[in-house]
């Protein structure tokens, strides 16, 4: 009964609209941030691959 009771509170109470679509956008947010994120890590990892593997032919030539 309480649990209807708040959903019912929720659903009829407009404010809560608003919550649920401030929600969304954070959401949709977090996942672009988290889609750039990958793209820089995967950058970041081949950067550093390439880093490792030109200064390790470096010290080997001598």
């Amino acid at each position: 009964m309480r649990f209807h009771r708040l959903l019912k509170t929720i659903i009829e109470n407009r404010d809560g609209a608003s919550t649920v679509e401030y929600g969304m956008i954070l959401a949709f947010i977090v996942l672009a941030v988290f889609a750039t994120l990958q793209g820089v890590a995967s950058q970041t990892v081949s950067m550093w691959n390439t880093v490792a593997t030109k200064s390790s032919a470096a010290t080997n030539k001598n």
